[in-house]
């Protein structure tokens, strides 16, 4: 009998300030319910019927009489609120300490290195809002092709460039050789890649972007892999885990293209995991404090929801939650610390149980785990599948 699940995160739909959300300055966070109070309601039918108005109030999705799904939270256990850290925990991976920030900018060690590397200076070097130091200095680095270098307050090394002034292969090169320096003490999350084009006072950066990732640990994916079955990575999901235990890949210029690959996967795959990362929400609308896109964004989500549960099989399971929040209401463009939802629903399993606030992201890893069967698994996390399983 082929076991399947389905699970897709929606990057960075936050669902209130975790517990420990003062240490990183995010009191008050909640993207969902902030966002939901800014556009005056959202219309999520599905996923209200799957339970996320049971989770918490949400302007416009009142809790299910019924729900046709379990429902809860997670909480995240590793220190830090990057895509990274909340990709590598739901597969089982606790990190003992946060990759490093760069508030104040790379130290000269770090950029002397990567310059003579790339044979040229660089540009930026500080902590900024990627749209924002574009048109600062885009101008600057299409007359001399210095290549802007920036960070955030996740623990990212980031490289913005022209596609017509550094090609995008050339940019991906320097990428490379950015991971390459950054290790160790300077081991960051992410390597990332900024390509944009246009012309002074109207750039826009395009979906070639690309991450470069650490390389995790041992983790679910590898454990899929060994069990015999497969993992299929949709959205920047083989970046976040460096190639590591996936099988076939497909990059996504949008979320409607995320949902499309999703539907696509489902028809042609019938075992192991399909893991996709939808970014718009976090790429497009949190970083910019667009909550109306924001919004607009959740509610296609909902809209094309259907198409996904259509193709589920009998003994499929369907995970949705998030990786952090990043919550387009605040005065901040970064990533806040809270909580994720979870929503998890098969066609075979129970429904309408109140999975409650798990303690770790783990848990979903962990779960997915006893629904494939994975043999000898030993991650992080407690499985909620007895909690659906049928008796």
């Amino acid at each position: 009998m082929t076991r399947r699940c389905i699970l897709i995160v929606l990057d960075s739909l936050g669902v209130g300030g975790a517990a420990d959300c003062s240490l990183y300055g995010d009191q008050g966070c909640n993207t969902l319910q902030n966002t939901a109070m800014a556009v005056n309601g959202l219309t999520l039918p599905h996923l209200g019927q799957l339970g996320l108005g049971n989770i918490l109030e949400v302007n416009g999705v009142p809790p299910a009489v019924d729900p046709q799904g379990c429902y809860g939270k997670m909480s995240e256990k590793s220190a830090g609120k990057d895509t990274t850290t909340g990709h590598w925990e739901m597969m089982g991976i606790i990190l003992p300490r946060p990759f490093p920030l760069y508030p104040d900018g790379f130290p000269p060690l770090v950029i002397n290195a990567f310059e003579a590397a790339i044979g040229r200076k660089t540009l930026g070097n500080k902590a900024a809002s990627g749209t924002v130091i574009i048109e600062e200095l885009g101008r600057e680095h299409m007359e001399t092709g210095f290549p802007i270098v920036y960070t955030s307050a996740d623990s990212v090394f980031q490289i913005a460039a022209h596609e017509e002034i550094i090609p995008l292969e050339e940019l991906y090169e320097m990428c490379r050789k950015a991971r390459m320096i950054m290790t160790d003490e300077h081991g960051v999350g992410r390597i990332i890649a900024r390509p944009f084009i246009g012309k002074p006072g109207a750039f826009i950066r395009t979906p070639h972007r690309h991450d470069y990732s650490l390389e995790p640990s041992t983790n679910l994916l590898d454990y899929i892999i060994q069990n015999q079955q497969k993992v299929i990575g949709i959205g920047k999901i083989k970046d976040i885990f460096a190639g590591r235990g996936v099988s076939e890949s497909y990059p996504t210029e949008n979320n409607d293209d995320g949902i499309d690959k999703i539907i696509s996967a489902m028809k042609n795959h019938h075992n192991g995991l399909i893991f996709a990362n939808l970014i718009d929400f976090d790429q497009l609308y949190g970083h910019r404090n667009d909550a109306t896109g924001y919004a607009e964004a959740l509610e296609r989500f909902d809209a094309r929801l259907p198409q996904i549960m259509e193709q589920l099989e009998e003994n499929d399971l369907l995970i949705i939650t998030a990786d952090h929040g990043c919550d387009p209401t605040t005065e901040g463009t970064d990533h806040t610390r809270e909580y994720v939802p979870l929503l998890a629903y098969g066609p075979g399993l129970k429904k309408g149980i109140d999975l409650g606030q798990r303690d770790t992201f783990a848990d979903a890893g962990a779960t997915i785990a006893e629904h494939l069967k994975i043999d000898n698994y030993d991650l992080a996390g407690t499985s909620f599948y007895p909690e659906m399983r049928m008796k």
